[in-house]
């Protein structure tokens, strides 16, 4: 008998890409999609990078990028 994840897909909506504080960030000659997470201040190096598909238990939905 397989018990079904209660909690699976729980987090799709929660990803960098559909955050209000992910700016996309354009890379010239790769396939690779990054960004940066401006939820907090930046540090020496900068704001965090993240790829669209991250998450954090910060996300807050910006229903423009829905």
């Amino acid at each position: 008998m397989t018990v079904a994840d209660s909690w699976a897909h729980r987090s799709d909506n929660m990803k960098c890409k559909t955050c209000m504080w992910y700016v996309g960030k354009i890379v010239k000659d790769s396939s690779v999609t990054l960004g940066r997470c401006r939820r907090r201040a930046p540090t020496m190096s900068g704001y965090p990078v993240v790829y669209p598909d991250d998450w954090c238990g910060d996300h807050k939905l910006d229903e423009n990028k829905l």
